[in-house]
């Protein structure tokens, strides 16, 4: 049975007890901070299990992407040294909300096991929570299962838990033997044995756990069950291997064609880069881009640690794109994001590849110095640090490096040097909230936050509930004309008014499916009535309109100009401008600006009316809409087509004709992180009220340089080009006139035995000239320490430098510098030969010059003893 069919086979199973089919979330976690990636099938129902969301069906099932690197899940460092961990692998799941319990999820595990997939009922193993009494006699009860065969296990085996906090319960695991004589099956391995293969396991969700450790009852009990369709197709296929099975064989059979190697001779690589590989296509087609931090630096390690196992196959060259163009090949069918951004995976591959083999020759060489050079059997973590501030490695691949010639890494000192590097990133300023953080106020019963804002900017509404948060007042209502932020596109602001009180909303949120109205009391400091008129801010609603249908037109236009490996990465839908990030590798020019702003000009002057409609979601992919990294979809969703040029989905609000958005200006074009650039544009009368601004700026420019318009250019070079001349002519004069100036002071120099000290004040208006100076005394000072001292805007400065013969014997210009700044009343540091120090009082540089000079005769008739 090929992989595609016990994917399909898992699902029509289980379709068939009314379970409905869903498609996979994202890679990236869209509601749930906690968490890097996608780590199991559960976590897009997350908020459904905490009581937040209502499930749209008691029954779902699905084969759902997922990734464990990192956290609590990390099966990094296992990845191709045994037969079955994996970066990325498939979690077929199915789910009950509130519906079925255990023993219909025991039975239909079983069922589907030993009867739909023939596994043999003697080589299968049950295990349950030490305290679920009631799993452990359904066993017995529902399935035909040998009794002797149900073990129990403690937390560690048989709680299950998301992560750090989140929903839990007790789990029931299935497990099989591969090993080759039946008879010698022995209980005691369970868990213990790789000869015992977990291939399912079903979470009976019946808890929250907190953030203290605690937990809580949910409000209803869940079926929530985990099965690895890697692990099951090696046991349906009679491997031993997760990698000799066809969801990996199409891609060692590529590497080796690729290479002169043989999957045999080199085992772990293969088994390493064929996972990275498909882990890498599958994020990066999911909007993670390789970078220094959080998911994209996961991203990048990975990425790193495959082309480290390239160089053992004699890859010096990027090869991991020629991987991914098999892995979309294969997976293409059943995941289309993977084929709609392959021109975007395979770039961001070969060009991070290309920018690590720059350094990684030097790095392997520092690595071999370091390992040559060892005491001990430890790296230590300076040195560990070195390899990666310098040349890129991550500490899991020098930790790998090591381990393979029998060597450790010293991981404390490496995060000490880390934590002393490490620049903490403020976060923006802005309201933020738990609604969990105190007990909401109930006013009215029923479901919540209809949204009506696509017709209306006005309606007639019923409070459900409210309560103080940071000094806000939250409110949800039964139907509302407020847009929650979302997608990119800001919440809206306005007005409540009820009976005797009037409450300025100044922003929305979204908390799953709920619109909360975030605001302030502008009359009576309470709530007195169940229904309000909620007012959206008509103008600034309108603004949003027209940038947000901007973003559709720029986004089709980038890809016109630049290439079909644009993808977006970002966005931010305001009142006063846009913000567009997307995929792009080198900076824009300033020709194509042009021809991407002429492009949406084009489309607005064109007036086309647009088309918005709901779809099922992959009626409206195979249509051809353009689905947004970011975007978290349900089944239904909207797609808005501009004619013949854009067709994307998105929940955001929009203008009936493109004209509408009157004319777009892109005001900034800069870079975001490696391979992602951002765009900033105007719409409207905001982007008039900007060309307006440059050209009132253009004018004074023009009267400044008495200048015709089309002249300007031309004069503000030739002026660059005095400045720069102006600029060579006086470094020239000073160098010329500084020899001259040394040859003097050397003569008033103190000799002490065969060393001369030469400290003197000089005047210099530039710090890097002084340095310059010092250059030049090196030159000519012979054996001996010399010092310079200037003020530099009422500041005094100087610097030291010392004969390399000196510096032989321990004399350093630097830790002189430091001495001397202390003196001025600062500080100071640089180099051995050549150093500056610094201070706040100029009054006390003379005096100071005075006693170095002292200080260094003493100094240097210590070293002529």
């Amino acid at each position: 049975m090929k992989a595609k069919e016990v994917r399909q086979t898992f699902i029509d199973f289980f379709k068939e007890r009314d379970h409905a089919s869903v498609r996979s979330s994202s890679l990236i976690p869209r509601d749930d901070p906690s968490l890097l990636f996608t780590n199991a099938g559960m976590n897009q129902f997350k908020n459904v299990f905490l009581g937040k969301e209502k499930a749209k069906h008691p029954r779902l099932v699905n084969s759902q992407k997922c990734i464990r690197v990192s956290g609590k899940h990390n099966d990094l460092e296992d990845v191709g040294y045994d037969a079955f961990h994996h970066t990325f692998f498939e979690m077929l799941g199915n789910w009950s909300f509130g519906d079925y319990y255990k023993e219909e999820a025991i039975r239909w595990a079983w069922e589907l096991m030993t009867e739909v997939w023939q596994l043999p009922k003697d080589r299968l193993w049950a295990t349950v929570y030490e305290k679920d009494d009631e799993a452990a006699e359904l066993w017995k009860k529902v399935t035909d299962i040998e009794p002797e065969r149900v073990l129990r296990f403690g937390k560690k085996d048989n709680f299950w838990e998301m992560g750090e906090t989140g929903p839990c319960g007790p789990c029931s695991e299935i497990h099989y033997y591969v090993g080759e004589d039946v008879s010698k099956q022995d209980r005691k391995q369970i868990n213990a044995s790789p000869q015992y293969w977990e291939l399912w396991n079903l979470v009976f969700i019946q808890n929250n756990l907190n953030p203290d450790g605690s937990v809580d009852d949910l409000p209803l009990k869940h079926v929530d069950t985990g099965a690895g369709l890697e692990r099951i197709t090696a046991v349906l296929q009679n491997k031993t291997s997760d990698y000799e099975t066809d969801l990996f064989q199409p891609l060692t059979r590529r590497l080796e064609e690729i290479t002169t190697t043989q999957c045999e001779d080199h085992p772990v690589a293969y088994r390493a880069i064929t996972d990275h590989a498909r882990m890498l296509s599958f994020a990066i087609a999911d909007g993670v881009l390789p970078s220094n931090e959080g998911r994209g630096h996961v991203s990048r390690r990975i990425l790193r640690r495959a082309a480290r196992f390239g160089r053992e196959l004699g890859f010096h060259e990027p090869f991991l794109y020629r991987l991914a163009e098999t892995v979309i090949e294969e997976m293409g069918e059943v995941y289309p994001e993977l084929v709609e951004r392959k021109a975007h995976v395979e770039k961001v591959l070969e060009v991070e590849e290309i920018k690590f083999n720059e350094t990684l020759d030097r790095g392997l060489e520092q690595f071999e110095r370091i390992t040559e050079n060892l005491s001990g059997e430890t790296i230590p973590g300076e040195d560990a640090f070195r390899l990666y501030d310098t040349y890129g490695f991550p500490l899991d691949l020098t930790k790998q490096m090591a381990k393979e010639k029998g060597l450790g890494v010293e991981t404390a000192g490496f995060e000490r040097e880390m934590t002393r590097q490490r620049e903490r990133a403020r976060s923006e300023a802005r309201f933020s909230f738990d609604p969990s953080l105190k007990q909401w106020t109930v006013v009215t019963e029923g479901d919540d936050s209809e949204f009506l804002g696509y017709t209306d900017l006005s309606s007639e509404s019923f409070i459900r509930r409210y309560q103080e948060s940071s000094g806000h007042i939250l409110v949800v209502l039964d139907k509302t004309p407020f847009y929650g932020e979302q997608g990119g596109q800001v919440g809206d602001t306005g007005i409540l008014t009820g009976d005797g009180f009037r409450l300025e909303v100044t922003d929305t949120v979204k908390d799953g499916d709920t619109h909360i109205h975030v605001g302030t009391f502008l009359e009576r400091a309470e709530i007195t009535s169940e229904r309000v008129t909620a007012q959206v801010e008509g103008e600034r609603r309108k603004k949003i309109t027209l940038n947000h249908t901007a973003t559709h037109l720029l986004h089709r236009a980038l890809k016109l100009v630049l290439g079909d490996h644009v993808q977006q990465a970002g966005s931010l839908v305001g009142p006063d401008y846009l913000r567009f990030d997307f995929t792009h590798y080198e900076k824009v020019s300033p020709e194509e600006l042009r021809k991407i702003e002429d492009i949406v000009n084009r489309e607005i002057r064109n007036n086309t009316e647009l088309d918005i409609s709901v779809r099922d979601f992959h009626e409206a992919r195979e249509g051809g809409a353009v689905a947004i990294f970011e975007e978290k979809y349900g089944a239904q969703v909207r797609v808005i087509s501009i004619g013949d040029f854009s067709k994307e989905l998105c929940g955001g609000v929009h203008v009936k004709r493109t004209g509408d958005i009157g004319f777009f200006k892109i005001t900034e074009e800069s870079s975001l992180a490696s391979g992602v650039r951002r765009l900033f544009a105007v719409t409207g009368v905001g982007a008039v009220e900007h060309v307006a601004r440059r050209f009132e700026s253009l004018s004074k420019v023009r009267e400044l340089l008495n200048a015709p318009a089309d002249e300007i250019v031309d004069r503000v070079v030739a002026l660059l080009e005095q400045r720069k001349k102006l600029e060579k002519d006086l470094k020239k004069r000073r160098s010329s006139g500084g020899g001259d100036k040394l040859a003097r002071m050397l003569k008033e120099s103190r000799e002490v035995g065969n060393h001369r000290i030469l400290v003197s004040r000089v005047e210099e208006d530039d710090l890097d000239h002084l340095k310059q100076v010092g250059d030049h005394l090196i030159e000519v000072l012979g054996s001996g320490i010399g010092v310079l001292g200037t003020s530099i805007e009422t500041k005094p400065s100087l610097v030291c430098v010392v004969s390399p013969d000196l510096v032989r014997e321990g004399i350093r210009a630097d830790d002189l510098a430091k001495s001397f700044g202390k003196k001025l009343g600062g500080g100071g540091g640089g180099k051995p030969h050549l150093a500056t120090a610094g201070g706040k009082n100029s009054k006390r540089l003379d005096t100071v010059l005075r006693e170095i000079l002292d200080e260094l005769t003493l100094l240097l008739k210590g070293t002529d003893v």
